[in-house]
Formats: structure tokens, sequence, C-alpha cells
């Protein structure tokens, strides 16, 4: 089972970056990194905006900041991946993930993530979504 709808992958891993919004040690590099970058995922098809410098998450294109980098993929995709399970660089060769615009400043961000993997995790588990668990 995946995510019911947009308004789940938008809180999960929008969620996610509000949460590295906050962490002492990814916080600052998120904001010195002068990113916004989005996801747009499909089934559920759903869109995440993360404008790095100004802290902000948001769940739609219009209106918000043009992003440096979009990163297409499944919903289930982006989920494995804030649970460690998928690689990026080899998702991107096989083509699972696809990346328009600043693709290297992407990679530079994504060692970042994985003190976030438990943290994902636990969200999940805490809103009784076991099922997305992977």
């Amino acid at each position: 089972m995946g995510f019911r709808d947009s308004t789940e992958v938008v809180k999960y891993i929008g969620g996610i970056f509000e949460t590295a919004f906050e962490d002492a040690e990814i916080g600052p590099k998120l904001v010195a990194s002068g990113l916004v970058f989005a996801f747009d995922f499909t089934d559920p098809g759903a869109i995440v905006v993360v404008d790095a410098v100004n802290k902000k998450v948001y769940d739609a294109f219009e209106g918000n900041p043009e992003p440096m980098a979009t990163m297409k993929m499944p919903a289930d995709t982006g989920n494995a991946y804030w649970q460690g399970k998928v690689n990026l660089p080899l998702a991107m060769a096989k083509k699972k993930i696809a990346v328009e615009g600043n693709v290297a400043s992407l990679l530079k961000l994504a060692p970042l993530g994985k003190k976030l993997f438990p943290v994902y995790i636990n969200n999940l588990k805490a809103d009784g979504r076991d099922d997305l668990v992977v």
C-alpha cells in the first residue's frame, strides 16, 4: 500500500524538510545552499517545492519560487528514499528518478538527509502508517 492521496505525500515528504530546517546541523546548510528545488510525484500526484533560502515548503509550483531543479518520481520511490532504501545516483542512472535543472546541487545535499531517515520512519509509525515502512 502507498500514500492514500497527495495530502499525505506533502505531509510526510514535505514535512521532513520542515524538520530539516529546524535541525541545528542540517538547517543552516540547507539555507546556505541557496536552492529552491521541487519534487514532482506520481501515484498519487503531488508537488513539493522546497525554498531553502526562506525555510519554506510549498505544495505546488504556482505562485511559489521557481525551482532550480526538479526531481520527478513515483511517490513510493520518494517514500523509500527517506527511509534510506534508494541510492539517489543509481536511481537517476536507472531512470527511476528524472531530474531537470541543477542536478549537481541536489546531489551535494543528499548526504544531509541521512540523519533524517530515522525521523521520517518514526513520523510514519507515530501516525500508524506502518504500511508505508519499507
